[in-house]
């Protein structure tokens, strides 16, 4: 009788938001990317010092900014998981508006730095890169794109995310920057596989890359540098690579200990690119092969979770965002022992650099939200969605 005056208080049946994100949540994953932010800390302890101190800044000037770069990235990480797919497409659609348009932007507003490539604008306390940024968002738009594409009179999503992905490879090999180049093609490449690319395509598509590539080795002297220093059969000790190989072949199986290593005094990346070098002279082989084992559990589990995943939009995209994160990191460690010429990129996670640190953040954060757990329904349900 009460209820039929006053009205029923209304009784709130779903589970509360944190208990239902940390139980679907892929654990493993984000415990190996907090592990790797760790060693990334670990790791600027020692190489950034010397660097400081030929700037004229404190001892642990880089590690502090890195701590504080990291949080605002773990936070972001955090944030972004607990998103819906819907919530994280609409996020990923505006941002890359955003960075598109900073993107555009930089020939006229940005810096080098005294690097030969502007791919930077610098805010006077801190530098933004925003290619950094346009990786995650692109590849969650372009994956928006090719999964619409397969709904019933849907839009040519497939061709429009060829046409953006061409636009931006020429944009980030004006910089030039041909490394972020090659990632945004790759993610775009691995996508469209997934979504049922013809071979024949594919195939085609690996004869457009080579061919831009000896394009762009016949224009830019800073590209034919690096492919000519990488194809030299003698490497000069005096270089990057040299002072990286020299480095790498000191360290051993357990390096040469803690705060011994010298190829921090040299490399003036030593903290960035090449801080796998590090790694490798002060810890060994041992420390070098759990980060990579590291980076393979992120991948292969976000892999196996997203194999069950029967929603085309978040396969894509989430098999965009770990294929992007995993080639990255295989890339810097690539470069440091000479598979791969050299790139200019970091590794994720431990390598100094905000745009970086914060970009991997919402790209993995991205990724957590795309493999939480979450109820599939029938297939017939699935297939009823184009009718």
């Amino acid at each position: 009788m009460t209820d039929m005056v006053h009205g029923a208080v209304p009784v709130s049946t779903g589970e509360p938001v944190l208990p239902k994100w940390w139980r679907t949540l892929d654990k493993w994953t984000m415990s190996c990317v907090l592990i790797l932010f760790g060693v990334g800390l670990l790791l600027g302890l020692a190489a950034s010092p010397p660097l400081a101190a030929r700037n004229g800044f404190a001892p642990f000037h880089y590690v502090q900014r890195q701590a504080f770069f990291g949080g605002l990235a773990i936070v972001a990480m955090f944030a972004v998981s607990m998103m819906t797919p819907q919530m994280v497409r609409r996020l990923a659609v505006l941002g890359f508006l955003g960075a598109f348009v900073a993107l555009c932007l930089l020939p006229f507003l940005g810096t080098d730095f005294g690097k030969g490539a502007t791919r930077w604008f610098s805010l006077g306390f801190a530098s933004v890169q925003p290619s950094e940024f346009l990786k995650p968002v692109f590849v969650v738009t372009a994956a928006w794109m090719m999964a619409a594409s397969q709904d019933l009179n849907g839009p040519p999503g497939r061709a429009w995310s060829f046409l953006l992905t061409f636009i931006l490879v020429i944009l980030l090999a004006m910089q030039p920057d041909f490394g972020q180049a090659c990632l945004v093609l790759f993610g775009w490449g691995v996508m469209y596989f997934v979504a049922g690319a013809p071979m024949v395509l594919m195939v085609g598509m690996a004869g457009l890359v080579t061919l831009g590539g000896m394009l762009a080795y016949n224009a830019s002297e800073h590209f034919a540098r690096r492919i000519d220093g990488f194809l030299n059969a003698e490497v000069d000790p005096t270089t990057q690579l040299g002072y990286a190989t020299n480095a790498i072949r000191e360290g051993g199986f357990f390096g040469v200990g803690v705060g011994e290593g010298q190829v921090k005094m040299n490399l003036p990346d030593a903290h960035t690119d090449f801080i796998i070098a590090v790694a490798a002279e002060e810890y060994g082989l041992f420390l070098v092969l759990c980060i990579i084992a590291l980076y393979t559990v992120v991948v292969v589990r976000s892999l196996t979770r997203l194999m069950r995943e029967r929603d085309p939009f978040i396969r894509l995209a989430g098999t965009g965002l770990v294929a992007t994160f995993g080639v990255q990191a295989m890339i810097n460690m690539g470069v440091a022992v000479r598979l791969l010429p050299a790139k200019g990129m970091t590794l994720p996670f431990v390598s100094y650099g905000g745009s970086s640190v914060i970009a991997s953040g919402i790209a993995i954060g991205m990724l957590l939200a795309f493999t939480r757990t979450r109820p599939q329904g029938g297939i017939g349900d699935i297939l009823g969605r184009g009718r």
